[in-house]
């Protein structure tokens, strides 16, 4: 991709899962990417969950939340993008997805684009998680491995017809792109180049889709160093940031200074800053075949596997 909407140099976007989100840092991070016009995505839950001792320090607000709610809508209307982020923060069967979906569209006019998926520590509804990520050799791999580590849980049975967790058939009806692999290269797109695309070998989501290693200030902001910005923009790359915002990038009431300094760096760059969707669609209009091969899969697989290996991140 040499050219991006306008001429810009590289495209740049963030998606930002709710976990540990609250009225009280998430408004400062979203004020502060306003003041440089970096429109983003950021995920919503649409309930309250059970809070267990396994979970409790993930649990933001959800938008059960009045006033939170009210802030997501201000979002909206400055230009983000809302996803889903699953129903909760814990797992829901299928009647509770199919109502929290619902719920979305009429808070926000119609059904969320992205899903960017939470996984419970219990069975629940994800879809081809865990081992059915990979495929072939690399899920003998994945498996032996969290086995060896006791890890290995099958527990994520959102495409599985006879559980009550099954919703397949509703996220191909009504989702478009879904989250997937993630890479640390700051150019999402080198790592990914066939993104977003269709796997015939997990038929229930349309559009599969990458991103690049942020999850938490500390791996946000060593992705973002000025360096990677530069790298970035000589490869006219599309960026998709997969982070927390609700991860200590706010402390104490102030946000985090070197996160300001790396936003206001990025900005100053001649980049198309927009949220996660329109990224996807201008790459998905481009071509002529959205559907992977087996050779793409297993290199996209093998890739991702290697750094889960590694670093242990998602």
């Amino acid at each position: 991709m040499s050219r991006w909407p306008d001429n810009k140099k590289f495209a740049f976007s963030i998606l930002d899962d709710t976990d540990c989100t609250t009225l009280q840092n998430g408004p400062i991070v979203y004020d502060y990417l306003r003041r440089y016009n970096i429109r983003i995505t950021k995920s919503v839950w649409m309930f309250d969950g059970e809070i267990r001792d396994d979970n409790k320090d993930i649990v933001g607000e959800t938008c059960q939340n009045n006033s939170y709610l009210k802030w997501v809508h201000k979002l909206k209307e400055q230009g983000h993008e809302i996803a889903y982020h699953s129903t909760s923060f814990s797992r829901s069967k299928r009647e509770r997805v199919i109502e929290g979906l619902e719920v979305f569209k009429s808070f926000f006019g119609e059904y969320p684009k992205i899903l960017a998926q939470h996984n419970d520590t219990i069975p629940g509804e994800s879809i081809y998680w865990g081992a059915n990520r990979v495929s072939g050799i690399n899920r003998i791999i994945y498996k032996t491995i969290m086995f060896i580590t006791r890890k290995y849980k099958n527990i994520y049975h959102g495409g599985s017809i006879d559980s009550p967790f099954y919703w397949g058939d509703i996220c191909k009806e009504r989702i478009k792109y879904v989250r997937n692999f993630v890479y640390h290269n700051i150019n999402t797109l080198r790592d990914c180049p066939m993104m977003p695309y269709h796997d015939p070998k997990r038929p229930l989501v349309n559009f599969w889709f990458a991103s690049t290693e942020g999850a938490n200030v500390n791996s946000f902001n060593a992705c973002l160093s000025e360096e990677n910005q530069q790298k970035l923009e000589n490869e006219g790359g599309a960026c998709i940031m997969y982070t927390h915002f609700g991860k200590d990038f706010v402390q104490n009431g102030s946000l985090n200074s070197q996160f300001q300094r790396l936003i206001a760096k990025i900005a100053d760059r001649d980049g198309w800053f927009v949220p996660v969707s329109d990224i996807l669609d201008y790459l998905l209009e481009k071509k002529d075949n959205a559907i992977i091969s087996n050779a793409e899969r297993a290199r996209l697989e093998r890739k991702w596997l290697i750094n889960k290996i590694k670093t242990g991140t998602t």
